[in-house]
C-alpha cells in the first residue's frame, strides 16, 4: 500500500447534501480518510495510490458536488539584477 494525500481548495463551504455525498466517498475502496479545514477552505483526502490516482480522487470529489478551485502555482519574485558597471 502506498498512502498519498491530495489537498483540494474549495470556493464555498459544502452544503448538507454535498457533505453527505462526500461522506459516501469514504466507502470507495482505496479512500482512507477525508479531513476538512474550514478556516483554510481545504479538503485533504488520503488514499491508496496502488488503487486510485489523483485524477480518480478529483473526479469523486467533483461528483459529490464540491466546487474545487484550480491549483495556482506560487509566483516567485524576480531577483533584482545588479546594475552594470560603467
Amino acid at each position: 500500500m502506498t498512502t498519498v494525500e491530495i489537498l483540494f481548495h474549495y470556493a464555498a463551504p459544502p452544503s448538507e447534501s454535498e457533505t453527505f455525498a462526500l461522506s459516501e466517498i469514504r466507502e470507495v475502496y482505496g479512500i482512507r480518510r477525508l479531513s476538512f479545514d474550514r478556516a483554510a477552505r481545504t479538503l485533504r483526502v488520503e488514499y491508496d495510490a496502488t488503487r486510485l490516482n489523483a485524477a480518480a480522487v478529483s473526479k469523486l470529489v467533483r461528483q459529490a458536488g464540491l466546487e474545487i478551485l484550480p491549483d495556482v502555482p506560487a509566483v516567485e519574485e524576480p531577483v533584482p539584477q545588479p546594475a552594470p558597471l560603467a
